[in-house]
């Protein structure tokens, strides 16, 4: 609380300029990957024109389409806690996680594999490139139970109309409710771009650093002590991993005894020189304005990245590593794992524009060189990789039609052989019936590297056997912001599918098996109340090693009212369920959520949250009451022993200003 009081007055000192005016709209995806459907959600309130107003957009690399802020206050996972409400997390805030809407991956060519902290880091694929008329700052906070605290920072400023720079940070630490689950997580992120004069040449910098301590208790030992009154304070509970260490926490210091580090780094160089024609565009008497439209660019990007993957347990529990690993782990030693890759990219893209002033149409075709070296306990590899790839876009000025098609093949290197092919055609029917999409994926891909090779100071292990996996994915997507509705249907068809078939160990399916998703996002308004209502239905066909529940949905009831002149007021009640199912396990070691058919996860009730969500100019709120459920039913189980928190109190905090 004393961190929260010292924020707030910095802030409100600091702040005395207050953004007036948001026009804002934001795509979120759910599903993951190219599956799912897409979210739009708006801030429709209207306010007088004031002379502070921010006029602030930004861009994806490679995306044409200019996106602006979400104010909304209607989604606390997806616009406070950027971990999407069909993500489950092993019980704590920042630690592993993954989709309940099943995605694979979705990309040819080298992975290392570790992916279970995903959604807490940065990556390239969402920079954002910012073009703002005023320095635009933001500041989130939020305080919860057990000491569990959230920071984030964001500010973006245009040195001049060429420069633009931002930047951002963001610190989850929450101790959690059962022993060794702290977790503790930094993430940094900057981007820049330039323009030149003559507007000829652009310029783009991303640079992201990741710093992911997620505690690891390898779960509870028995389900049953969570009905037992004597452990009524869930930290007494016995667990796999840590118990002979206690954990230090501190806000910025937080010890922990046996966790997963990850240590990721990025950085991108993107240099572009166009062709094409110039105009000066008379706007008053003072005021001229330079318009370039590029015919053809010339594109060089320059891609590095370290990413450091560890395992760390001080004091190892040598039941659970015998019975788990079959490894024999005394108290005096340390259990050990560490993969470490650094990737160096070259990509030479020719771009062509063929009709002038659409940037949305273009023309993309290109190579790339890649240099691959893995360090190990025991051990270094080095490879390298040819890609050619190339792409056409023609997204039209009115906004009627969208049509991709893409194509990645890696010509020589360790993954040779590997592809991608895609195509996306997107209609704009009217404003009644909405959008259509109808989108075709395929990728041949080999394995990613952990499926293949594990390394520990206590064993290795090798699987040469595994071919390349080939993934299909057909959808049909609908959005309709009139009527409130999102609605995809995903097909998808696996052949050579990779796993872990235990904690320890990975296999490949023979066969070839598919899995029909459909996902529907729906809102419905009476008068003020509104039912915010999302479902996904998911069936495997075949005897493919994939388990998933049949349901999953969410809904929140709530009052919607704005107040007065400018307080926009969202309260109500949250509902999460889905049906039981043989839940993947999870493998602390590697860091790998493994596939089981003998513990099956069934939920005793819904989790259930009540919340007050509100706006007052440039300051939101969020008053949350979560895990309510358990006050009346166990907790609920994500995995196989990974249960769910008790009652939990948060507030989450969000100002944003311009100076």
């Amino acid at each position: 609380m004393k961190q929260l009081l010292i924020l707030t007055a910095l802030l409100f000192l600091g702040g005395n300029q207050l953004l007036a005016q948001f026009n804002t709209g934001r795509f979120g995806s759910m599903g993951g990957g190219g599956g799912g459907t897409s979210k739009m959600q708006r801030d429709t309130s209207k306010h007088d024109h004031e002379p502070d107003t921010l006029t602030l957009t930004y861009r994806y690399l490679g995306e044409p389409t200019d996106f602006t802020i979400d104010s909304s206050v209607a989604d606390f996972n997806l616009d406070f806690l950027k971990v999407p409400a069909n993500y489950m997390t092993l019980g704590n805030s920042g630690s592993a996680a993954r989709n309940l809407i099943f995605t694979p991956l979705m990309k040819p060519g080298f992975d290392a594999g570790f992916h279970a902290y995903d959604v807490y880091g940065n990556s390239h694929s969402t920079a954002r490139f910012y073009n703002t008329n005023r320095p635009y700052s933001e500041m989130n906070y939020l305080v919860g139970s057990k000491q569990e605290q959230v920071i984030g920072i964001t500010h973006t400023q245009n040195r001049t109309e060429r420069f633009n720079f931002a930047f951002d940070y963001r610190k989850v630490n929450a101790p959690g409710y059962y022993r060794t689950q702290n977790t503790n997580h930094d993430t940094y992120r900057f981007t820049a771009r330039y323009q030149s004069k003559n507007k000829r040449a652009n310029s783009y910098l991303s640079f992201y650093y990741n710093k992911i301590n997620g505690g690891e208790n390898g779960g509870i030992k028995s389900d049953t002590f969570l009905n037992n009154p004597t452990f009524k304070q869930k930290r007494t509970i016995e667990v796999n991993l840590g118990n002979k260490e206690v954990s230090t926490y501190g806000f910025f210091g937080t010890s922990i005894p046996v966790k997963s580090q990850y240590k990721e780094t990025g950085l991108l160089f993107q240099q572009q020189y166009d062709w094409g024609r110039g105009d000066s565009i008379h706007i008053n008497d003072t005021t001229d304005y330079y318009k370039y439209d590029p015919v053809f660019r010339v594109q060089y990007t320059l891609n590095y990245q370290s990413n450091d993957y560890q395992f760390i347990d001080t004091r190892p529990e040598k039941d659970f590593y015998i019975t788990r690993y079959g490894l024999d782990a005394t108290n005096a030693e340390n259990v050990t794992a560490q993969h470490k890759w650094k990737l160096l990219s070259n990509d030479i893209s020719l771009v062509q524009f063929p009709v002038i002033g659409n940037l949305g149409h273009f023309i993309n075709v290109g190579a790339r060189y890649e240099t691959i070296s893995g360090t190990f306990l025991d051990a270094d590899i080095n490879f390298s990789n040819l890609a050619l790839h190339g792409e056409y876009r023609n997204k039209t000025r009115n906004k009627q039609w969208d049509f991709s098609a893409r194509g990645e093949l890696y010509l020589a290197g360790q993954n040779n052989g590997d592809y991608s092919v895609s195509g996306m055609l997107r209609r704009h029917l009217n404003d009644l019936l909405g959008d259509i999409k109808l989108t075709v994926n395929n990728v041949n891909r080999e394995p990613s590297y952990v499926y293949k090779y594990f390394n520990s100071n206590k064993t290795t292990w090798y699987n040469y056997d595994l071919k390349k996996e080939n993934i299909t994915q057909l959808q049909v997507a609908a959005e309709n912001k009139k009527l409130k509705y999102n609605l995809a249907v995903n097909y998808w068809l696996y052949t050579n599918y990779t796993y872990f078939e235990d904690a320890y160990h990975s296999k490949q399916a023979s066969g070839l098996f598919n899995l029909l998703q459909v996902i529907l996002s729906k809102k419905i308004n009476v008068a003020s109340f509104a039912w915010y209502m999302d479902f996904a239905f998911q069936q495997v066909h075949g005897n493919g090693p994939v388990n998933v529940p049949a349901l999953w949905t969410r809904h929140r009831f709530a009052f919607e009212k704005r107040l007065y002149t400018n307080l926009n007021l969202m309260t109500g009640i949250e509902l999460k369920y889905n049906t039981s199912y043989f839940a993947d396990d999870y493998s602390p070691l590697l860091g790998q959520f493994t596939y089981q058919n003998a513990y099956k996860v069934r939920y005793n009730a819904p989790d259930i949250a009540a919340f007050a969500h509100f706006r007052i100019k440039s300051f939101s709120a969020f008053v949350r009451a979560e895990n309510l459920n358990t006050f009346f039913a166990t907790n609920n189980m994500v995995a196989p022993l990974y249960p769910l928190n008790d009652f939990d109190f948060r507030l989450g905090l969000r100002w944003w200003f311009i100076n």
